[in-house]
């Protein structure tokens, strides 16, 4: 229990650190292209994980534990599906949001909450109607908390909601990945597969689509900066480490409170107040993440999936 506790406030500090890069990422595309700005967050979260790799390999060393190369099977399948699947993510959440607005974009990349438990019920995993209905209660209050526009506008999917929406699509789906390899792998050694993955395949991007120039990177060096060093090097590290002993479920429950923190930190770095409707949508969250813990949800039926 108290391993499971560890790792769900390390899932919830992850949340709070990606709900704080919003208002860097979109600060962020009022200087450089999306491919560019994922290229260079990806970039440096890279460079930041190499020092903790070789101090978590000596350790290793000096207490007698085998080191996993980089060349084991295991290790590059998992750093590669998971490379790609965080480049999708990432490329087509941070193109949506130059199309549509941050309520809606905050919403619809959550709906990977959602997207989980049905991937799941594709594994032959059951899931609990607890669990259903606590997802049911955490997208209610995701909406309440996101949404400004009426549901006519809502239901109108335009360009960047659907990109966003596909983005849910690929977060399900690293989700799902990481528990799957988190406990098989050496987890820091995947993550920069990952990065490397993702950079390489952003970078193309960019070069195709995008003009990239010094004096526009240096302008947008603080959000590249917190993304690439916070948001990438440590946030993903902090999910990886913490889906190692939380249920994949209750992961993307806490992980959606990214939407929270978003919103307020846009009260605080924006000085943007948050109306009756949003602090609803705050409180909802929270019974969600509450009903969630109190159900105690079997291992038999939400334990990892790799077993």
């Amino acid at each position: 229990m108290k391993k499971q506790l560890k790792g769900e406030a390390l899932l919830f500090l992850a949340a709070l650190i990606w709900g704080v890069s919003f208002v860097f990422q979109k600060t962020g595309m009022e200087y450089i292209g999306p491919m560019t700005f994922t290229l260079l967050r990806f970039a440096i979260g890279s460079i930041v994980l190499l020092p903790f790799i070789y101090l978590y390999d000596k350790y290793s060393l000096r207490k007698g534990i085998e080191t996993m190369p980089f060349r084991n099977k295991t290790l590059l399948t998992a750093g590669i599906l998971t490379g790609f699947t965080n480049f999708g993510l990432s490329s087509l959440q941070q193109i949506g949001l130059v199309y549509t607005t941050a309520g809606k974009a905050g919403f619809i990349s959550a709906m990977y909450v959602a997207v989980v438990p049905i991937m799941m019920l594709f594994l032959r995993r059951k899931i609990r109607r607890l669990t259903w209905l606590c997802i049911f209660v955490a997208l209610v209050g995701l909406y309440l908390l996101c949404m400004t526009g009426s549901a006519g506008e809502f239901l109108h999917i335009e360009l960047g909601d659907g990109l966003v929406l596909c983005s849910s699509v690929f977060s399900a789906a690293q989700i799902i990945l990481i528990d799957r390899y988190a406990n098989h792998v050496n987890p820091l050694k995947m993550l920069l597969i990952q990065f490397a993955i993702a950079a390489f395949l952003s970078g193309i991007c960019a070069l195709i689509f995008e003009t990239v120039t010094f004096d526009s990177i240096l302008d947008c060096r603080i959000p590249i900066l917190y993304t690439g060093i916070l948001e990438i090097g440590a946030a993903y590290t902090l999910e990886v480490l913490g889906q190692k002993d939380a249920p994949p479920v209750i992961a993307t429950i806490i992980m959606s409170f990214e939407s929270v923190f978003a919103v307020l930190s846009g009260a605080l770095f924006l000085h943007e107040v948050m109306s009756g409707r949003e602090i609803t949508g705050c409180v909802i969250m929270f019974i969600a993440l509450l009903l969630v813990q109190i159900s105690d949800v079997p291992k038999a039926e939400e334990g990892s999936l790799s077993s």
